[in-house]
């Protein structure tokens, strides 16, 4: 039997997270053609139910908000994105991995879909990603959930994370990327085999490697991006209800920054998720719920 085949399913994993749910709901996987490239998302719950975007952070893909998307899904139609480069979506033939292309990915999504009023989530990449189109597009938004990140980063997290992406990515089985995995995010092996098969795929020649464009993991090589003051000139533009969200050992998104953010947005709350590092929504999902809930519940 394959290793991989031993990992827990997500209902499972979220049992052992304590991730309350009552309906073992199971995402749909869909695709859109949006700006001639083909996108690839999980579809959750039931249409006729208040809807919410999630937009992933870097090297990551929808089902990394598996955690969240399965209790959310019993009461919002969610719709989890593989942003460009990412996941099953295709990669950018011209390597455009700039912030205004995912804006027009985004564009593209919203408006192949028909989507209106909706809520929007994005983590790290995502998150930024988010923020920049919530400035954009105020009149399409109910509300906006920020998770750990902001127009400025913490250069150890950063470091951190760059390190690891510039780890060899051409391995030879399943377990030694699951022991990598396993180690950066200090999960469970169980709870990380049940999940990895989403982030990396094995090649022709047997070898397995990530699930998203090499192009991103390539110092010097990934699109320029905005400056911290063009970042701060979008967030002062968001006017629709916003959530920022930190994880409490975090070392990317300081609390400084997260309480400019809460003071240069109209309309801001804050909360510090306490037992989550950068990946907050897998790393607690459970008070990432009650701050998320508790979010749409003043919005009504």
């Amino acid at each position: 039997m394959a290793s991989h085949s031993l990992g827990l399913t997500l209902h499972q994993a979220a049992r052992q997270k304590g991730v309350p749910f009552t309906q073992e709901n199971e995402p749909v996987d869909q695709q859109v053609k949006v700006n001639g490239m083909n996108f690839h998302y999980l579809e959750w719950g039931k249409p006729s139910s208040p809807l919410i975007v999630m937009l992933h952070g870097g090297s990551q893909q929808g089902h990394s908000w598996d955690f969240v998307s399965l209790p959310l899904s019993e009461d919002y139609h969610i719709l989890a994105l593989d942003q460009r480069g990412h996941g099953d979506s295709d990669w950018a033939s011209d390597g455009d991995y700039s912030i205004e292309g995912h804006q027009s990915d985004i564009d593209g999504f919203v408006e192949a879909l028909g989507l209106e009023g909706f809520h929007l989530i994005g983590h790290s990449m995502g998150g930024r990603n988010s923020y920049v189109w919530a400035s954009r597009h105020p009149d399409k938004l109910k509300s906006l959930v920020i998770v750990d990140t902001g127009p400025e980063a913490q250069h150890r997290g950063r470091n951190r994370i760059q390190s690891f992406r510039e780890l060899p990515d051409e391995l030879d089985s399943f377990d030694e990327f699951a022991e990598r995995v396993q180690e950066y995010t200090g999960r469970t092996r169980e709870q990380t085999l049940g999940s990895l098969k989403y982030s990396i795929r094995q090649r022709a020649d047997g070898k397995w490697t990530w699930k998203y464009d090499k192009l991103l993991r390539t110092q010097g090589q990934r699109s320029p991006q905005w400056t911290a003051e063009q970042l701060w000139e979008a967030v002062a533009k968001i006017t629709c209800p916003t959530l920022v969200l930190r994880g409490g050992d975090s070392d990317i998104f300081a609390d400084e920054t997260m309480q400019k953010m809460q003071k240069v947005i109209p309309n801001c709350s804050t909360v510090t998720v306490p037992r989550a590092g950068h990946l907050v929504a897998g790393d607690n999902p459970v008070d990432f719920l009650v701050a998320v809930r508790e979010h749409y519940a003043k919005i009504g």
